[in-house]
């Protein structure tokens, strides 16, 4: 089976679409996700300030800007979905869950916002913020369900067009921050070049942050992501 997705500045994608060579046709932008696994922490609501659905104008008023960044963060333009599929092997669990699953690319709620942003400071370094709101149930589902597919198999092929791309996901301990979260490490290979991302999730409530890119950016901002998420009006 493969599942609906609208992503479109996934930074997991966007490395194996570099590794693999693959090109890319304009369409319309919209969402993404994906993260992986670790295990719910916080007492449901305890540090819940946003209880409501949010639209995603709403959510977007909640993303980070470069001036809360700091200095040596440009917005990136949205970028266009690739053309080429996933396709996923050696991994049953992806298998089953369509080949977007295989690099974090599988969440597909209608309320949604997404920033990304390079950073000067290191060569290729980039962190991209995605929000998301539906019941708590929904996101914590949703999310559960990537993650453990991906956790369930550290090493795995994937194939983007013709190219075979080798994979690796380690799961991380995540903050304690929200009400539930998950971190993984997601390793990308094609011969000898090599592409990490991080990603990390966090719900609050009923909305989902997801960080991820350059894994010591994500470290950084991380709290700040989810901070502004619950203080923002």
């Amino acid at each position: 089976m493969r599942l609906h997705t609208t992503t479109v500045t996934s930074l997991s994608t966007l490395a194996v679409l570099a590794l693999a060579g693959c090109t890319t046709t304009s369409s319309t932008p919209a969402d993404e996700p994906v993260s992986s696994a670790s295990a719910p922490t916080q007492q449901e609501g305890k540090h819940s300030l946003v209880p409501e659905l949010l639209s995603s104008a709403a959510l977007s008023k909640r993303l980070l800007v470069e001036s809360e960044l700091g200095e040596g963060y440009t917005r990136k333009p949205q970028q266009p979905r690739p053309q080429d599929d996933v396709v996923v092997s050696d991994c049953p669990a992806l298998e089953e869950l369509g080949g977007d699953a295989a690099v974090g690319d599988s969440l597909d709620f209608p309320r949604k916002a997404k920033a990304s942003f390079t950073y000067t400071g290191g060569s290729d370094s980039e962190v991209a913020e995605e929000l998301y709101s539906d019941t708590a149930a929904k996101l914590s589902r949703g999310v559960s369900r990537i993650f453990d597919a991906m956790i369930s198999c550290p090493t795995y092929q994937i194939l983007v067009g013709s190219t075979s791309v080798d994979m690796g996901t380690e799961q991380m301990a995540a903050p304690p921050l929200g009400d539930e979260q998950w971190s993984q490490l997601l390793t990308y290979s094609v011969g000898p070049q090599r592409s990490v991302v991080q990603q990390t999730a966090i719900r609050i409530a009923n909305v989902l942050v997801i960080v991820s890119g350059s894994p010591g950016l994500v470290d950084a901002h991380l709290a700040q992501a989810v901070d502004k998420v619950q203080r923002t009006r």
